[in-house]
Order: structure tokens, then sequence, then C-alpha cells
């Protein structure tokens, strides 16, 4: 028998299956499928919070997700491969440039919407969530600059003042005509705020947004948004702000009283471990003078307060407002016992558990009627739509 006729005949009576060999099954299948799924963790917690995950050291679980997704972000292989499942576009990595003038704006697109091809603001394997006109935000420079010029002058002076801060972006309610953000190291006005529209509970509208730098572009509110949570911060608005519900104050116009906000300085342990606690009371006299009691008044927790904002009102029902307050932040309200100097029991009703941002945040949505389509969230901590 030849040495062929021996190899076949070993091969063909294998009665114990020992020659049979198992292809392995690829380990590169199995490390996509844990890529993807971990990418999936990402998406999925922007389904629910609405934004991306940020460095939050209080939440584990969230800032290993921004760490997983600030690697992704880091690894071109990594983001090439999950291209089809980044349904919030987050591995689009905007070019950044360095803006001296227009003319960087208009050579070097900085914003990256000049081009003809798809731009940073383009959703891409996203499902299209609000019937929006079939248009496409474009940059341009500003023709009527100079009415806006000294706005920005105005802002930069309240931030070296203090009279205004830069926070990070966190809601996309803080987006409404006369706010200003930085975006990308350039400051942005919001000179405009089209028409709303709702779809299943998304809340979009055309911008007029004008640029520090000489240039305007009519990005949607989304648009706008995504961006700021990418590469933004939010600037607040003036401290000495007037709440007014005409435009401009005059001699004519009445003032009505104060809406106030309230932080206790009681050295209570029950008062002193709750973060975010704030008053919200309205008041016809000077704030200073209303509080100078009280560490002997059960409303203000028996302790001593301080004044965080005040809103003077004209030509409104400041009481009607703080009625308003009351019931959106309704949720959160504080439940406790305090006992006057006589021993009488006493249940404050307005103090309330949120942020401060988003206190002043929903005085705003109340003036413009926004406030109709959004509720507290009181786990969140987050202003959501109904």
């Amino acid at each position: 028998m030849d040495n062929t006729a021996k190899l076949l005949e070993i091969f063909t009576n294998d009665p114990l299956g020992l020659l049979e060999v198992k292809a392995k099954s690829s380990p590169a299948r199995n490390e996509d499928e844990r890529l993807t799924a971990s990418f999936e963790e990402i998406n999925g917690f922007i389904d629910k919070h609405q934004r991306e995950p940020q460095k939050n050291m209080k939440d584990m679980q969230e800032a290993t997700l921004f760490s997983r997704l600030k690697g992704l972000r880091e690894n071109p292989d990594k983001m090439d491969s999950l291209q089809a499942h980044d349904r919030h576009n987050l591995l689009e990595i905007a070019q950044e440039l360095e803006i001296n003038s227009i003319e960087d704006i208009l050579s070097g697109d900085a914003f990256g919407i000049l081009d003809d091809d798809e731009d940073i603001f383009t959703l891409k394997h996203v499902p299209k969530e609000i019937q929006m006109p079939e248009y496409r935000a474009n940059q341009k420079p500003c023709k009527d600059f100079e009415k806006f010029e000294h706005l920005f002058k105005a802002c930069h002076a309240d931030l070296a003042n203090e009279k205004r801060r830069m926070l990070p972006f966190a809601n996309e309610q803080d987006i409404h005509q006369g706010s200003f953000f930085i975006l990308k190291g350039v400051m942005v006005y919001i000179a405009k705020k089209g028409r709303t529209e709702q779809v299943n509970g998304k809340t979009n509208a055309r911008l007029r947004c004008i640029f520090e730098n000489g240039t305007e572009s009519d990005l949607l509110l989304r648009s706008l948004s995504r961006e700021l949570y990418r590469n933004g911060r939010r600037i607040t608005e003036h401290d000495e702000k007037v709440l007014d519900k005409l435009a401009g104050i005059t001699n004519e116009d009445e003032s009505t009283g104060y809406i106030y906000i309230l932080k206790s300085k009681s050295t209570h342990p029950d008062i002193q471990s709750i973060e975010h606690l704030y008053k919200i009371g309205f008041s016809k006299i000077d704030v200073k003078e209303r509080i100078k009691n009280s560490e002997n008044e059960p409303t203000y927790l028996m302790a001593p307060v301080s004044i965080v904002s005040v809103y003077e009102c004209y030509n409104m029902n400041p009481h009607k407002l703080e009625q308003l307050l009351h019931r959106f932040f309704g949720s959160s309200c504080l439940s406790i016992d305090i006992f006057d100097n006589e021993g009488q029991r006493h249940m404050p009703r307005e103090w309330f558990i949120a942020p401060f941002e988003i206190i002043e945040k929903t005085i705003e949505m109340i003036l413009t009627g926004d406030i109709l389509e959004y509720r507290y969230d009181s786990e969140l901590h987050m202003i959501v739509g109904r």
C-alpha cells in the first residue's frame, strides 16, 4: 500500500473522532459585539436623559460612560466600526480651527456648516424626530451686526464684573431669545426664536444666532443644543434683571413687588444636608427688610437666610407668579416640621428642592409662555417635556 492510500485509510477510519478539528470562532466578531454593546449603553443613557453623559463623580456609572465615550472619540478605528449604531451623532468630530476674523470663518468653516456635503449639524443614522422644513442652516456675514455689537460688549463687562456667570450647558430650555452662549470659544447671541413645533415630546424652532465674530446662522434649536452639549457653555442672565411683562420700563410703569429666592443658613442637620434647597417667595417691601427677622419666623425655618436673587416685577401680579412657581415645583416641596419660639408646630410650604439655575429658567419660561409645554422632574432635577 502506498503512502497516499495509508493516509486515506487513517483519515477515514477514525471511530473516536480524534482527527476532527473544528475551526475556532473568530474573536474579532466577539470583540465587535462587545464594542457595540458598550456603545449602546451610551445611546441608552442619552435616550433616557436627553444629554450626553458628564464627568459626574457622584454617579460612577455616568462617569464611566463619559470616559468610554471620550475613549471612542479618540479611536478612529472604533469610530468607523460604530457608525451604523451612532443614532445620536456622537462620533462626528468637527474640525477645530483658530478663529481671528470673519475671513477665517468663511474660508476655514470652523463651525462646519458651509460645506456642500453634510455638516456637523446634520444627523446621520437617526430617525427624523420632527417635521421641520427641509432646509440647511447657513453661516454668513451679519449685515446688521452693529445692532448687536454693544450687546456682546455689555455681556463681556457683566462677566468681568461677575454679574453674569458661565455654566455648563445642561438644558435645551436654556435656549431662548436674548440668551448668550459660548460655542467653541465664540460668544453667541440668540436674536430671534421662531415658531415652536413639538412632536413626540420634542420641541424645535428655527433660531437667528449672531456670533461675536460678525457672522450669523439660522440653526435649529436642537442642532444648536447638540453642539452646546459637546463644545459649549451657557451664560447666565444679568443678576440685577427685572421681570417686565412689557418691553421697556418707563416712569408710567408700576412696580408691583418682588419675587425672591433665598438659601437657608440653618445649622439643623436635616436642613443643612439638603442640596439645592431654596425658598421662593413674594414681598411687597424691600427683601432685605422682609427677612431681617428670619431667625424668629417659621417660614424662614427659624434661621438666618441669604438672598440668592431678587426680581422686581412691573405691570404684573407677582403673587400669581409666585403661585405658578410653587405649583411647578410642587413635587419637590420640602416636607418638614418647624417649631417656633413658643413651641407651636409649623409646616413651611415655600421651600423647594431644585437647582437655582432651574428656578431661574422657570421664571423666564413663565413670562414667555413656554412653561405650558414642560414640567419639573424632581428625580432628575430637570425641566422636561410634558
